[in-house]
């Protein structure tokens, strides 16, 4: 029977992580207060380095018609394709904030992010490396995102 398994590292805190890293991870934390999450007070923010090393970064925004609520990691990646065209982001550092409570365990995208991640690895042919953190607790980091993805719909398909 065939068997995935999906790699990634797990460290204590983000002391130990890359100086590169520990910025992208503080540019996000940065991003955390301009969430507009009324409905659910869930926080959610994404810092974007791209390939010339400009870092973007941005937060989620809810929607009284939920379907129309824009996660934090294509806000990001929204605002880095208008602000350069053409760069692929290269890394991503995730992080996220719950009501009354402190998360102490990364939150990983949700599917709909997962595809747009993973087809920007596809578009540009450059993995992404990503970043997750909650307030306190383990940093974990995966080469990729299309990691989070197995078995992933692809435009090859069509």
């Amino acid at each position: 029977m065939p068997e995935l398994s999906i790699r990634y590292e797990t460290f204590p805190d983000p002391q130990v992580l890359s100086a590169a890293d520990q910025a992208l991870l503080t540019a996000a934390t940065a991003a955390l207060p301009h969430s507009y999450s009324p409905y659910s007070n869930f926080k959610v923010a994404a810092a974007a380095r791209l390939e010339d090393g400009t870092v973007v970064a941005a937060a989620n925004t809810e929607n009284a018609a939920y379907p129309m609520c824009i996660c934090a990691e294509p806000n990001a990646m929204a605002a880095a394709a208008a602000l350069r065209p053409g760069q692929p982001v290269v890394a991503m550092a995730i992080t996220v904030r719950a009501p009354g409570r402190i998360l102490s365990a990364p939150a990983s995208p949700c599917g709909s992010c997962r595809q747009i991640l993973s087809e920007h690895e596809s578009r540009f042919g450059h993995k992404m490396r990503l970043i997750l953190r909650a307030e306190t607790g383990p940093v974990y980091v995966f080469d990729s995102a299309s990691d989070l993805l197995p078995f992933g719909f692809s435009g090859e398909l069509l």
